[in-house]
C-alpha cells in the first residue's frame, strides 16, 4: 500500500482536471491511501528566491502560508501525482508556484519514490505536452524517481469534454500503483 499525494493544479472546480483526478483516485483508492490537494484552494505565494530555507532551523520557509502543510504531506508520501490543465504549453500558475517552492533543502526529507503526471489541454496539437514532459523527465532523473506513468488528455476545453478513454487511462494509472 502506497501513500499517494495528488497536487491538482486546476482553478476550475469540477472541470476536466478534477474529473481525471477523480478517476485516478477511484483506481488507486482500493489499494492505497490517496490525498488530493487542490492547490487552487491553498494559499501559496510564489518563491521569492531569498534562500532563507537554506539557512533557517529546520529549513523553514520565510513565507507563512499553506506550503508548510503541503511540505508535511510530501514528507509522508510515497507517490506524487501532478495534475494540471495545460495553459500556453505549461502547468497552471497555481501549481507552478507550489512546484517552485519545492526548491528547498526540505525536499531531501520527502519519502517520494514515484512521480506521475496527469495533464489535460483544449488543443489537439501533438506537441502540446512536450515542454511539461521534458521538465517531468528532468525531475525524474535529478531525484532518481520512478516514473509512475502519464495520462495526457487533449481536446477538452469545456467542462465535461474529457473523453471517457482518458478517464479510463487515469483509473488504470491509479490501479497500477501498489
Amino acid at each position: 500500500m502506497s501513500r499517494i499525494v495528488v497536487l491538482s493544479g486546476s482553478p476550475r472546480e469540477n472541470g476536466n482536471t478534477d474529473r481525471l483526478v477523480d478517476a485516478f483516485v477511484k483506481g488507486a483508492g482500493d489499494r492505497n491511501t490517496v490525498e488530493v490537494i487542490s492547490v487552487h484552494d491553498s494559499k501559496v505565494a510564489p518563491c521569492k528566491g531569498c534562500n532563507a530555507c537554506y539557512f533557517s532551523d529546520g529549513n523553514v520557509c520565510a513565507q507563512k502560508d499553506d506550503m508548510q502543510i503541503i511540505y508535511g504531506k510530501l514528507c509522508r508520501a510515497d507517490v506524487l501525482i501532478i495534475a494540471s490543465p495545460v495553459y500556453f504549453y505549461g502547468l497552471s500558475a497555481q501549481l507552478k508556484a507550489v512546484i517552485d517552492r519545492l526548491h528547498t533543502p526540505m525536499r531531501s526529507r520527502f519519502a517520494i519514490r514515484k512521480l506521475g503526471l496527469i495533464l489535460v489541454g483544449a488543443a489537439e496539437l501533438p506537441e502540446m505536452f512536450d515542454s511539461i514532459i521534458t521538465q517531468y523527465r528532468l525531475v525524474l532523473d535529478f531525484f532518481h524517481l520512478d516514473d509512475a506513468g502519464m495520462v495526457l488528455a487533449c481536446g477538452a476545453r469545456e467542462k465535461g469534454e474529457v473523453r471517457e478513454e482518458d478517464l479510463e487511462k487515469a483509473a488504470r494509472l491509479g490501479q497500477s500503483i501498489i
